[in-house]
């Protein structure tokens, strides 16, 4: 299954990517900077850097580690909604492939948009993208 991340709402399009996961069908999300979280943009921005910060103080190199490029964190929300620690969301884990812009190899592809993440029926004005996101988190 081949997706087009523009403008998808990011939980909403992570829940069914993941059932598709699990049924064991194999997907690639493109245009992942696209993707948007509805909200407050302060909060956002608050939360997300929160996780990235967080470090063990007896050794900061150790993890948690939590992604900061667009790609990454729409991978890692997927990771979320599968059964992380049980072989059978590991597996689905595998089948899973984001790219941040669309690929020459798969432009001639076909791509869903998935009709409940759909963005443009949110009617509020208060989104981030990915890309502002991660550029955020990166502190570009």
């Amino acid at each position: 299954m081949y997706i087009d991340g523009n403008y998808q709402i990011l939980g909403r399009m992570a829940n069914e990517v993941a059932q598709h996961l699990l049924a064991g069908e194999p997907v690639v999300i493109v245009n992942a900077e696209n993707v948007i979280i509805s909200g407050n943009r302060k909060e956002i921005y608050k939360r997300f850097k929160h996780r990235t910060d967080l470090a063990d103080r007896a050794n900061p190199r150790r993890g948690p580690f939590f992604p900061k490029t667009s790609a990454r964190i729409v991978r890692r929300t997927i990771r979320g909604m599968l059964p992380w620690k049980k072989p059978c969301g590991r597996e689905a884990y595998r089948l899973l492939t984001v790219y941040d812009q669309m690929p020459v190899e798969l432009a001639d592809k076909e791509f869903v948009q998935i009709q409940n993440a759909d963005g443009n029926r949110l009617g509020t004005h208060k989104i981030v993208t990915i890309k502002e996101l991660s550029q955020y988190l990166r502190g570009e």
